[in-house]
């Protein structure tokens, strides 16, 4: 019985140790010479797809800044894997050891923060409702009756169902796979409303085939901090991540960046977004921190 008791306290020493180690994604991707960053197919101007395997956008940028600073960490050129996640399975990827940086669209909050951790914030959402411009759509209270699009997985109806403006609102929810399928449901007319990040809403309205015939309507259903996503418990690399934010900031690099993305045309269609840095991020610029999404409703 001791016996098996000491292989079954040995088993579990092994165990805690290697998760341990999975935690340390400096050493982690120096003895394998590979880092895998979760990307966006269509999370607006923050992260999207080229096709052929190419992404791009504002916080793929902030990847790869923070992915050459991880490089002259551990002193050699990274194999940069990428892996498409979903807002479903985005966090347990993180978790998991799938995916050692995600860089795209995802909402720092409390709930989120027990399981994963963040980069210091770079970019303030505010989430806002979408609609076809002669819907007639204008207000919460016009979507009683009206079918409503979100994307699996994301916060956005969870909010608009909160909000006190939607007090008594009845609305049909209908689910999107990720953010291009929401839209499509909308431009389809398989939903009235699409319910999501005011940028996103904004990309997507941009790479429409008219995007004249869309608008986004009604007051902020909230304000929210969206960041690049890390493994919890890993200090050195938040510290590199975060240490790289800073410098960009500093520089004036993170400004410049902003400004490529949302306020000049962008690939694949040379248009622009045409949305320019609210004043919440730019307060998150003047005093970086992880601080999660409750933080932005209190008074």
């Amino acid at each position: 019985m001791k016996k098996h008791l000491l292989a079954i306290t040995v088993a579990a020493l092994a165990v805690g140790g290697a998760f341990a180690q999975a935690t340390d994604t400096i050493a982690k991707v120096k003895a394998s010479g590979t880092i895998t960053m979760g990307v966006r197919d269509s999370s607006g101007s923050l992260a999207f797809t080229l096709g052929d395997g190419k992404y791009t956008g504002f916080h793929y940028e902030v990847c790869q800044h923070i992915i050459a600073n991880l490089e002259k960490a551990v002193g050699k050129k990274l194999d940069i894997k990428y892996q498409l996640v979903t807002s479903q399975n985005r966090i347990p990827l993180v978790q998991n050891g799938t995916v050692d940086i995600e860089c795209g669209s995802t909402t720092n909050n409390a709930t989120r923060q027990k399981d994963v951790a963040f980069a210091n914030t770079v970019y303030v959402e505010e989430v806002r409702i979408a609609v076809k411009a002669n819907s007639g759509i204008t207000t919460i209270a016009q979507l009683n009756g009206k079918s409503v699009a979100t994307t699996t997985g994301t916060t956005s109806v969870q909010l608009l169902r909160k909000n006190e403006r939607a007090t008594g609102i009845d609305f049909k929810e209908v689910f999107g796979k990720d953010h291009a399928d929401s839209f499509l449901l909308l431009e389809s007319g398989r939903a009235d409303a699409f319910v999501m990040d005011g940028q996103i809403l904004a990309g997507n309205i941009s790479t429409a085939k008219n995007p004249a015939e869309y608008k986004i309507v009604g007051e902020p259903l909230s304000v929210e901090p969206i960041a690049i996503m890390l493994r919890k418990d890993d200090p050195a690399f938040k510290k590199l991540a975060d240490d790289t934010i800073a410098g960009m900031v500093k520089t004036g690099e993170m400004a410049k960046l902003y400004d490529k993305w949302f306020m000049q045309p962008i690939p694949p269609k040379n248009v622009k977004v045409g949305l320019p840095a609210s004043e919440a991020t730019k307060a998150a610029w003047a005093n970086l921190n992880d601080k999660p999404a409750e933080d932005y409703v209190k008074k």
